[in-house]
């Protein structure tokens, strides 16, 4: 592979992503309309390595090689054949607006960048689907659960699964076009997900793990077919009761929308409520977010049928 052209730029965009959906755990997940975008330039100066950070995670995040972006740029790099800042530089900036540690894929985005950014970078700019397979296969394997990478590197619906420990498969449903996501961020809470996963046991009952599975296949058919079984389809036993004590007020609203009819979850890892309804309810869903008062950002991001791609050079792009 031969070395990077000082003053190369390349920019991607990357979708949140919300997994599980109720019973689809580490499987099924949507895309989510809310964005980060980060940028690639090619220095001439070797070894040089600077990250520029705007949005969330200023302040918070390693500002080096450690930043979960930078790393994954690496490692596509590498894949590639190009030794990391073997004779050139980079600039890495990264336009953070997905929440962190809110149950939304920000991690998952920032390790489908890094990987998006590195292979385009090679490809002089270029993403093909081949690049996309590459980067769902190292995303999911980084991640050790497929669901919110790939969703963010393809866009729209996906069920994903892991054959092997470095293999991943995803499947594409075309979603209801009637479906329409609602999102319910609690404002001053995060939680990351190693301490939402570390409260899960080792083990589940028989009769809870039939349950899930036939609600997963119900969930599958809802969300593609028939919207109207979304409440029944988005019941979980394996994860979220689970979670209450980490996030009462989370669950507090789960449990307030599902009783009033709406196919309330939590997205990924929490704390972030997702709410599964359709277009003629949406405003029902709204009405009663909003009644909540300010402890809540709601949020209408409608689901995005791309994930992962490059943004032209003259940088006007709309998803």
């Amino acid at each position: 592979m031969g070395a990077l052209t000082p003053g190369a730029v390349v920019r991607v965009r990357v979708p949140a992503s919300s997994a599980n959906l109720g019973p689809g755990f580490d499987s099924i997940a949507l895309a989510l309309g809310l964005w980060d975008e980060y940028a690639v330039e090619v220095l001439p100066e070797a070894g040089a390595l600077e990250v520029v950070l705007a949005g969330e995670g200023v302040g918070e995040v390693p500002t080096d090689g450690r930043h979960l972006v930078a790393a994954r740029l690496r490692e596509a790099l590498e894949a590639c054949g190009l030794g990391w800042l073997d004779g050139y530089g980079l600039r890495l900036t990264c336009a953070n607006t997905i929440p962190m540690s809110a149950g939304l894929g920000s991690s998952a985005a920032a390790i489908v960048g890094g990987l998006g950014l590195g292979f385009a970078l090679v490809r002089e700019g270029a993403l093909t689907e081949a690049d996309r397979g590459l980067v769902n296969t190292h995303a999911g394997v980084a991640e050790g659960h497929p669901d919110n990478s790939s969703a963010s590197v393809y866009g729209g619906l996906t069920v994903s699964w892991m054959p092997s420990a470095q293999v991943v498969r995803t499947a594409r449903p075309a979603l209801h076009g009637d479906v329409v996501p609602v999102v319910l961020v609690p404002t001053g809470q995060r939680l990351d997900t190693a301490t939402a996963r570390a409260v899960l046991g080792p083990s589940v009952p028989r009769p809870d793990a039939a349950r899930q599975a036939g609600r997963a296949a119900l969930l599958v058919h809802a969300l593609t077919s028939e919207p109207a079984l979304l409440l029944d389809a988005t019941s979980d036993w394996l994860h979220q009761e689970q979670r209450r004590g980490a996030y009462p007020v989370t669950m507090g609203a789960v449990d307030t929308l599902r009783g009033l009819g709406h196919a309330a979850v939590v997205s990924g890892a929490g704390p972030t409520v997702l709410c599964l309804t359709t277009a003629d309810l949406a405003d029902t869903v709204l009405a009663e977010a909003r009644s909540w008062g300010r402890g809540w950002r709601v949020l209408t991001p409608g689901i995005p049928e791309r994930g992962l791609h490059v943004v032209p050079p003259a940088g006007d792009d709309t998803p």
